[in-house]
């Protein structure tokens, strides 16, 4: 039973987006009773998406509270070691699965889809629809939807992504915010020519890196994840034609798996593409609207934006319950709590690019003897205990539910 004292039900919170942390601020305000509606401009929950892993015991303990661990590793990936090899394919250094993929880890896709099933019976959800306008009163949000009529609610939480629509709105333009870290990612489906079963591989060149992974033991397909070094480009992203013109151009000549990685792309309609970015916003509430997850504090890769998320939902969820559903007293403690987390973790994202795709020869073989070492056995203790440090860097008191 919810104490009456922490009790939501009389609170109404729109959430923007429904990719992992709408979800998961859906499922935590959930257990106080307040009354959630999640708006998603997809036409539909979206699937796939690159596996996402949780590491140390903080997130042990949040995905616990929530209810939902034991599905998570029912639906694991069970991806194994990964190797950097050489243009010929020969093994040059043998990567632990715990240093990739965490504890544990799940396709993005299936996460969200796991809270979106425990929550859809309680939360409405409003696909093929986004916010147009807010108007912050002193009474309430008043939003208005670029299909939906217009509604008023206590609280609006945008959750959604690096390039938020809500924190533009309420907090300006994604330019004052986003920080560009020299380099791109892009993800997309391509044929499992090496035979890769639950395993990936890893090559690079000066300036540029092809990964091929399979994560879900199907011999046809593996994912592909393309990294190159970049001056800041200038594109629409909408165009999938131009991302694939400039990946194209980027990986000309590109040895070992190259040519079948370019010649896949052609074809593909799983596109991802995005720069290497971080947001550093000045803070994560205005009023009566706040930032969750990678709207507020995300990093495109390597910096653990999902774990970040996840905590950050339980967070915002447990100080409005313990605060009775009053977003000031709410708000202050969450940005508090969870801006130092945020920012150790996004630290470590800095590293994505580098480590993927060092900018010389001389840099390639550095990362190599390192990554060697660390991963040999006297290490491997170390080793976790470092990639640990930031997922673990925060207290969390015991909230109510």
């Amino acid at each position: 039973m919810t104490n009456k004292t922490h009790d939501l039900s009389h609170l109404t919170v729109l959430i923007s987006g429904a990719s992992v942390a709408g979800p998961a601020l859906a499922l935590n305000l959930l257990r106080h009773g307040a009354r959630v509606t999640v708006v998603e401009k997809a036409p539909e929950l979206r699937g796939g998406g690159f596996a996402v892993d949780f590491r140390g015991h903080i997130h042990r303990k949040v995905l616990t509270e929530m209810g939902i661990r034991d599905e998570i590793h029912a639906r694991q990936t069970h991806m194994g070691r990964q190797m950097v090899v050489d243009a010929e394919g020969s093994p040059q250094v043998d990567l632990p699965s715990e240093m990739m993929s965490g504890d544990v880890e799940i396709f993005r896709g299936e996460l969200a889809r796991i809270m979106y099933e425990r929550t859809r019976d309680r939360v409405e959800y409003v696909f093929g629809d986004s916010i147009a306008a807010l108007t912050d009163t002193p009474h309430g949000v008043d939003v208005t939807f670029e299909q939906s009529p217009a509604r008023r609610f206590d609280l609006v939480i945008g959750a959604d992504g690096l390039h938020s629509n809500t924190r533009r709105l309420v907090f300006g333009d994604e330019s004052r915010y986003l920080r560009f870290l020299d380099h791109y990612v892009a993800g997309f489906e391509v044929p499992n020519h090496l035979g890769l079963n639950r395993t990936g591989r890893l090559y690079s060149e000066p300036g540029r890196a092809i990964a091929l992974g399979n994560y879900d033991g199907d011999p046809d397909h593996a994912g592909a994840l393309l990294v190159f070094r970049s001056e800041r480009l200038s594109y629409d992203r909408r165009d999938l034609a131009a991302q694939k013109r400039i990946l194209a151009e980027r990986f000309a000549g590109m040895r070992w798996e190259g040519p079948n990685v370019l010649k896949a792309l052609e074809a593909a309609d799983d596109l991802y593409f995005d720069a290497i970015a971080q947001i550093h916003v000045d803070r994560l509430t205005k009023g009566r609207v706040a930032l969750l997850g990678d709207a507020g504090y995300g990093a495109t890769m390597g910096g653990m934006g999902t774990g970040v998320a996840i905590v950050g939902a339980y967070v915002l969820a447990g100080e409005l319950a313990l605060a009775g559903g009053d977003h000031r007293t709410a708000f202050a403690a969450y940005e508090a709590r969870i801006s130092g987390f945020a920012k150790g973790c996004q630290k470590t994202s800095g590293n994505a690019g580098p480590f993927f795709a060092p900018a010389t020869e001389r840099r390639i073989r550095s990362r190599d003897r390192m990554y060697r070492l660390l991963a040999s056995r006297p290490l491997a203790a170390f080793f976790k205990k470092i990639t640990e440090k930031s997922a673990t860097g925060i207290k969390l008191p015991e909230y109510p539910g």
